[in-house]
């Protein structure tokens, strides 16, 4: 919890992750990858205030103590969501698996929710190994890597056929909330596997499922708004927005803020700290305290209040997951209903 001006804020960081990019984790003959990976992450992580930066051998493989440290003793975070990237074409074990990261849900409990996985491309195995994860993690959400290579293949869309027998398996095993990777590129992935033309197909065929489009399609805010206010089921999931255009571009961050105001809504955006490329505790603290610019540019904007920061902060996610809130701090007025 956060508290500020006599405000209590419930935080739910949406989007973090407990990763190994370790030398020793690197697939051999795929270091160039691997580090690259890694390397772009930490581009990003220097877009952070300077007191927040790490050295870049803690960054390769921060350890569960900095974790717990960053994210709930320091960060103000309530309830972390752990979202997965596998990336095993160029790490060993994995970058940030399900499996991973659910020991910390284990060793900590009420503290996290495991999110898992699914790729397309591994068929009918892949969805008993879904259903298997379900079942182990309780699953209430899946975060997906459309760009990701595999065995030659570097990428694939939500609309494809077999991406549609996933999202059906979703629907049967309860899991409504679908988190995608829909935001600036990171190398080696392609740009192409990150647009968001596929989530406005299957957001309209899956309408009982929730789009969690992490990182709001950036660079391209306005093909993402335009087709989110459409989608009641699309949400606007702020992890890079925040980290990584709050401190290092204020206007910037300004305009996209303005046009998910506009456009989405308060009710449907969700704070992400995107950890370990950045802490929650600046980001967190930095919401609440932002005001929207009085330059002229920025008149036609909707202004964040106190109770929209206290729903984007964490009240959204908590309802996305049916999260217990605190009496003393659920929201006064109701949130719209997620799908």
């Amino acid at each position: 919890m956060y508290e500020k001006d006599g405000e209590k804020y419930f935080i739910v960081d949406s989007h973090m992750h407990y990763w190994d990019a370790s030398r020793e984790n690197w697939v051999p003959g795929k270091e160039k990858f691997a580090k690259g990976w890694i390397d772009c992450f930490y581009g990003y992580h220097q877009l952070g205030p300077p007191d927040a930066q790490w050295d870049y051998e803690k960054y390769l493989k921060y350890s569960e103590g900095d974790l717990m440290r960053d994210v709930f003793e320091d960060g103000h975070v309530d309830i972390a969501i752990t979202q997965p990237t596998y990336l095993k074409e160029w790490y060993v074990n994995g970058f940030n698996t399900a499996e991973r990261n659910n020991t910390l849900a284990e060793k900590y409990p009420g503290r996290f929710i495991t999110n898992g996985r699914w790729d397309p491309r591994h068929g009918h195995a892949g969805l008993d190994k879904l259903k298997e994860d379900a079942e182990r993690y309780d699953l209430k959400g899946v975060k997906l890597y459309t760009a990701e290579w595999e065995d030659g293949s570097r990428g694939w869309q939500l609309t494809d056929r077999e991406a549609y027998k996933y999202l059906e398996k979703c629907q049967e095993l309860g899991i409504k909330n679908i988190h995608v990777h829909k935001g600036p590129t990171i190398w080696p992935l392609d740009k192409d596997g990150f647009e968001v033309t596929d989530v406005d197909h299957a957001a309209t065929d899956f309408t009982d499922l929730n789009f969690i489009v992490e990182h709001v399609g950036l660079p391209r805010i306005e093909d993402f708004c335009f087709m989110a206010v459409q989608e009641p089921n699309v949400y606007a999931g702020l992890s890079v927005v925040i980290g990584g255009l709050m401190h290092a571009r204020p206007k910037f961050f300004a305009k996209v803020m303005g046009e998910l105001l506009f456009w989405v809504g308060e009710d449907k955006m969700t704070f992400g700290s995107d950890y370990g490329i950045w802490e929650p505790k600046w980001q967190v603290e930095g919401l609440v305290d932002w005001q929207m610019p009085d330059d002229e540019q920025y008149a036609d904007y909707p202004r964040l209040t106190t109770a929209g920061k206290k729903k984007i902060l964490g009240l959204n996610a908590a309802k996305l997951y049916d999260i217990e809130v605190p009496a003393e701090l659920r929201p006064k007025a109701p949130i719209a209903a997620p799908a």
